[in-house]
């Protein structure tokens, strides 16, 4: 292989793996948050139990998210240096003001709130724990904001050195692409959050010889339906956000990139009330359709807003191309941009209807009975992981052969120094690493959640008694009121 394939290889194995991560604390940040909040106001000790219970999960996740993240910043110099040297001028800004302005922010801030039980008063803390959730997901603004400019470059010129110059950041900040990519992205990570509370507190609920629930009784119950609503509630929100980003997202993606959405539908010729395809088997030119499970009119609405639209086809816009930007294939991989999207969309909606199942099934008080449903309640953890995946591989392969849209192609922005066998054996110690990681974040996950929530002695006791004072001895005594941030 050559070096391009074996850095796009890896790049997009490590961006796919570090993505597992963010929604999902974007998405369980505010909704610790919001437990905590609710202790706050009611004093209820079910809502500070399970804030200790979903806080464990939330700093596991946010550590190896970290972790993971900042090898993607190490590969912008190591294989993309002709890129970084290309877009630096304008892709570092939004890249810096992450880093200084949103990852510190919310670093410093959890450091407050793990730290800060016993010791700040309750609603300072809660507050606290708001603040990550909002650094967090401005974390993910400047990051989308510099994925946006790739997919639709604005707020520069061309430099005396043929570089892009940055002339406007806000430009760049409040680009038409981001301002539709970023909520579509919050809704998803809203989903992933409200699925990983609704699908572990399934878990608990449904096993047949729960230990925890042996020991604390229908207090566990209770904190677990509370968490299985509030989850599944949360995903059909993040659902229906979604639905409606998409749809705002897919016209202007077919204004700016319409190869893109031309590939989303394996679409070759230029249609007027083209149909939108469920599932399709035939060959790769388009030419050749062997069955095909077919919407009418809804391509044309997806992509113009009118079902009766006119949707540029693969081959008309390769031409246009071939004009514009001179002699090339222009056309991206499409049969991983066509089941890309159509998996995104699938594993968006049976996110949704196994959190509609959840809340029909425990309705008014009941519990179901069949293993089988809590089974596949708690499965329901995996679906917006896959969708965010499949999203992601779509909205960058479908770029391709752009590394920047119009302005520089991903052939160009690979280091000239290294060598095929370097970025092979970087590639293997990445993925054999990340493997490790994995296995290692399960491993911490299930263990936490298999134990339960904390007991309300335990729990009182942690806020229940003040720290050290200043000038102590460090006697038994002191030793006695050591933090909570041991148990994590």
């Amino acid at each position: 292989m050559n070096p391009e394939t074996i850095a796009r290889w890896q790049f997009g194995v490590t961006t796919v793996y570090h993505f597992l991560f963010v929604p999902l604390t974007i998405g369980l940040a505010p909704l610790v948050a919001g437990l905590e909040t609710a202790w706050v106001r009611t004093g209820d000790v079910k809502y500070l139990r399970a804030t200790k219970f979903w806080g464990k999960l939330l700093l596991i996740n946010f550590a190896l998210g970290v972790a993971t993240g900042i090898v993607q910043e190490f590969q912008f110099g190591m294989n993309w240096s002709a890129y970084s040297r290309f877009v630096g001028d304008v892709f570092g800004a939004p890249l810096a003001m992450e880093g200084l302005m949103a990852f510190f922010l919310e670093s410093t801030f959890l450091g407050l709130w793990i730290f800060g039980w016993g010791r700040l008063k309750p609603g300072l803390h809660a507050a606290c724990i708001w603040i990550v959730a909002v650094g967090t997901a401005l974390s993910g603004y400047f990051i989308l904001a510099a994925n946006s400019w790739m997919q639709h470059p604005v707020g520069y010129e061309i430099g005396p050195n043929g570089r892009p110059v940055l002339t406007s950041i806000w430009a760049v900040l409040f680009n038409s692409t981001q301002l539709v990519t970023f909520p579509h992205t919050m809704s998803g990570a809203i989903m992933t959050g409200g699925a990983v509370m609704a699908g572990v507190s399934a878990w608990q609920l449904g096993r047949s010889k729960n230990i925890t629930l042996m020991r604390s009784g229908i207090r566990d119950v209770a904190l677990f339906r509370t968490s299985f609503k509030l989850g599944a509630i949360v995903v059909l929100i993040g659902s229906a956000l979604t639905v409606l980003t998409g749809d705002i997202q897919a016209k202007i993606m077919t204004e700016q990139q319409p190869m893109k959405m031309a590939a989303a539908e394996a679409l070759w010729n230029t249609t007027s009330s083209a149909s939108f395809s469920v599932f399709t088997l035939g060959s790769l030119d388009g030419y050749t359709e062997v069955f095909s499970l077919r919407l009418p009119y809804l391509l044309s609405f997806l992509a113009t807003g009118s079902f009766t639209g006119t949707v540029e086809g693969i081959n008309n816009i390769q031409a246009e191309y071939v004009a514009k930007f001179g002699a090339g294939n222009y056309i991206p991989f499409v049969p991983v941009t066509y089941w890309g999207f159509r998996l995104m969309i699938g594993f968006g909606i049976a996110c949704a209807l196994v959190a509609l199942l959840g809340l029909w099934s425990i309705r008014k008080g009941r519990m179901p009975q069949g293993p089988w449903v809590w089974r596949l309640l708690t499965l329901g953890i995996i679906t917006p992981f896959l969708a965010n995946s499949f999203g992601w591989i779509f909205t960058e392969m479908g770029r391709q052969p752009w590394s920047v849209f119009g302005l520089l192609k991903t052939a160009d922005g690979v280091s000239g120094s290294v060598s095929s066998t370097e970025m092979v054996i970087s590639f293997v110690v990445l993925t054999v690493l990340y493997g490790v990681l994995m296995v290692v974040n399960l491993g911490l996950m299930i263990r936490y959640a298999k134990a339960g929530p904390p007991t309300e002695e335990e729990v009182q006791d942690s806020i229940g008694k003040p720290g050290p004072p200043p000038g102590s001895t460090g006697s038994q005594d002191d030793a006695s009121v050591e933090p909570l941030v041991f148990a994590y």
